[in-house]
């Protein structure tokens, strides 16, 4: 199916959810200590502008924080779950191998019978995610979607390294999509570039019942730092250019949550003031695709974000993926 000129996608309400355990960096510096691991929280904030981060509890699943996240986006867009006709859940920390998290979102939700699924694209997920669905409801395929960001990346990190260890968080951010009459969605853009896997990445498989490679996250921070800061710039201005639009139409710049510098610096390429960033990484940690769901239910639900407003999404991530969102909220 072609694209109807006449339908678009606008989002009809925002939620979030981040698990009750909140770990400050003194907490995570004094954990780490006890494996002889030194760091601290000036180390910390410095290179990352990171001072908390929440962790998921034993047995709690990318799955449970995608549902309640759901529910709250569900009641904010004044529907329930069994109006929604497609689910798509971002995640690089599914709750199995098959079937997917979004399957499993599906039953906790009672959504049954419409299309879910997940989408890998690591931190850019939810842009892809964001793309995918605002393309099938353009189509025709669906009229209310549930689009959401969940992770616990807790579970792959490398608590002797510490430089990853101190930089994820877990959370699940989610948006219910609905097809409107006038644009909401304005312009996507989203690439990918296989080349540079073993940048960010966690290297490891199951295969006959045991773990082949590393099944923890590895990084070469100063190559995703140089990488990602092209490429975001290089995404914003091509979907303001699809919009019709420019930077100083952007009232809010909600980027992946990964390092306060690459946001800054993103914003300082649009020539967007500081106040034009919306910023959670302090509190959350980097999220991966949980983080801009998460920073736009949060600037929403405190007022920032007002109906109207022109928001730019823009995500990186491990693959190396990259993509960013144009819409008028």
């Amino acid at each position: 199916m072609t694209a109807s000129p006449n339908l678009h996608t606008r989002i009809a309400g925002t939620g979030s959810h981040l698990p009750p355990r909140r770990l400050t960096n003194a907490d995570l510096v004094a954990q780490l200590a006890a494996r002889g691991i030194e760091t601290s929280d000036d180390w910390i904030v410095e290179r990352t502008g990171i001072r908390a981060r929440h962790f998921a509890g034993d047995g709690v699943a990318a799955s449970d924080l995608a549902a309640a996240a759901a529910r709250q986006a569900l009641e904010a867009a004044g529907c329930r779950a069994e109006d929604v006709d497609l689910i798509i859940v971002a995640t690089s920390t599914p709750d199995m191998v098959f079937p997917s998290t979004a399957c499993i979102v599906q039953a906790k939700l009672g959504a049954h019978g419409c299309p879910a699924f997940d989408v890998q694209a690591v931190c850019s997920g939810f842009v892809y995610a964001l793309t995918v669905a605002d393309a099938l409801i353009r189509t025709g395929s669906a009229r209310r979607a549930l689009v959401i960001g969940s992770e616990v990346f807790s579970r792959i990190l490398d608590f002797d390294d510490r430089t990853t260890c101190v930089l994820f968080g877990d959370g699940a951010g989610a948006v219910v999509l609905e097809a409107a009459d006038a644009p909401g969605l304005l312009a996507t853009d989203l690439h990918a570039d296989g080349r540079h896997v073993g940048i960010l990445c966690v290297p490891g498989t199951v295969s006959g019942g045991r773990v082949l490679g590393d099944p923890l996250l590895k990084m070469d921070g100063q190559a995703v730092f140089k990488l990602a800061v092209g490429v975001l710039d290089s995404a914003a201005r091509t979907v303001l250019a699809k919009a019709g639009r420019r930077a100083e139409d952007v009232d809010w710049l909600i980027p992946h949550q990964a390092n306060i510098r690459i946001m800054q610096s993103a914003a300082r390429k649009l020539r967007l003031p500081p106040e034009r960033l919306v910023v959670t990484v302090d509190q959350h940690g980097n999220t991966s695709a949980a983080s801009i769901p998460l920073a736009l239910d949060a600037a929403v639900r405190d007022g920032r974000i007002r109906r109207g407003d022109t928001l730019l999404l823009e995500g990186v991530g491990g693959g190396f993926t990259w993509g960013a969102v144009l819409l008028d909220y």
